[in-house]
């Protein structure tokens, strides 16, 4: 069976059209999927109806769906609106599989896939990597985990909302993962923002340190990616503090659980709930290159240089 005509194969359900949701369910529709959509603020989702989505009021309206993702904030919202009085379960129809792209703990999935089981439908965790211009340009990372069959109904849907899924088993795995992750990636930003302010206090220019490090062994897709932020201050947001601060939680929550001590991790959270505390709740989590210069007496301008993020 050709790829189009998998694709074709099932009629989707979509929960959550935020910044990441509508540009993933986005991508399902201009591959021609028959994809259904609901959102808590209705007009939100009404955008979608351009490429060919039917928006509906309620998660039980998306039932008669064969697969039913979810992009949501957290666990009780993705509770809700599979649980609840009008979930997806709320009635007597039941989808065959539901695949949940949210960023949740462990323990609420889980809960989520114990009553989907009860009512014979399989769940797959799935999880993502990127943001909204990461998926238009057909770079989001997924990593899943459930039943293997699961995984092969889904494979072909979630390779077209990103560039490539990783499948690490049975379970809540892929939560895990993505915890690890989340962790790296403020770490990461952490201790990018403490070099470029090291150098530029002692008068190199952040592009020119940057463009070194991306160029280094040392250099990423993601510190590429976050360098025109680092140089022109750019704070829209991608992935705000508080959910930043929200998965580095877990981590440091799974690694108390598990006994690994993660110090830089501990570290690193402290400085992200300062940001929450100054008022950077809405910022991109970049700005903690800005707290990275208060810290260090300096305070910092725009380069304004167009710099190649390598993506777009």
């Amino acid at each position: 069976m050709k790829n189009e005509q998998k694709l074709k194969a099932y009629k989707l359900g979509w929960m959550g059209t935020g910044r990441m949701g509508f540009a993933m369910a986005t991508r399902l529709l201009k591959a021609g999927c028959d994809v259904s959509v609901y959102n808590r603020t209705r007009s939100k989702a009404e955008p979608l109806e351009e490429y060919g989505a039917h928006i509906v009021d309620t998660p039980a309206e998306l039932a008669d769906r064969d697969i039913v993702f979810s992009m949501v904030t957290g666990p009780k919202d993705l509770i809700s609106i599979v649980c609840g009085d009008q979930g997806v379960l709320s009635g007597s129809a039941v989808p065959k599989l539901h695949i949940d792209c949210s960023s949740v703990s462990e323990e609420g999935s889980q809960q989520v896939r114990d009553t989907l089981r009860s009512r014979g439908c399989d769940m797959l965790s799935a999880p993502v990597s990127g943001n909204a211009k990461v998926i238009e340009a057909g770079g989001l990372t997924i990593v899943a985990s459930g039943p293997k069959s699961a995984f092969e109904l889904a494979e072909p849907y979630l390779n077209t909302i990103g560039k490539g899924v990783t499948y690490v088993g049975e379970g809540e795995l892929a939560r895990m993962v993505k915890i690890c992750h989340n962790v790296l990636l403020g770490v990461v930003t952490q201790s990018l923002a403490e070099i470029t302010v090291l150098a530029e206090k002692r008068g190199v220019p952040r592009h020119a340190l940057l463009d070194f490090i991306n160029n280094s062994v040392m250099g990423s897709i993601f510190t590429r990616y976050k360098t025109p932020a680092f140089v022109n201050l750019d704070w829209t947001p991608t992935f705000t503090t508080p959910l930043l601060c929200k998965d580095m939680d877990l981590g440091l929550s799974a690694g108390k659980e598990l006994g690994v001590p993660l110090p830089v991790a501990a570290a690193t959270r402290e400085v992200v709930q300062q940001a929450i505390d100054a008022g950077h709740t809405e910022n991109d989590f970049g700005i903690l290159l800005e707290l990275q210069a208060e810290a260090s007496g300096m305070k910092l301008v725009s380069e304004n240089i167009e710099v190649d993020d390598g993506i777009s």
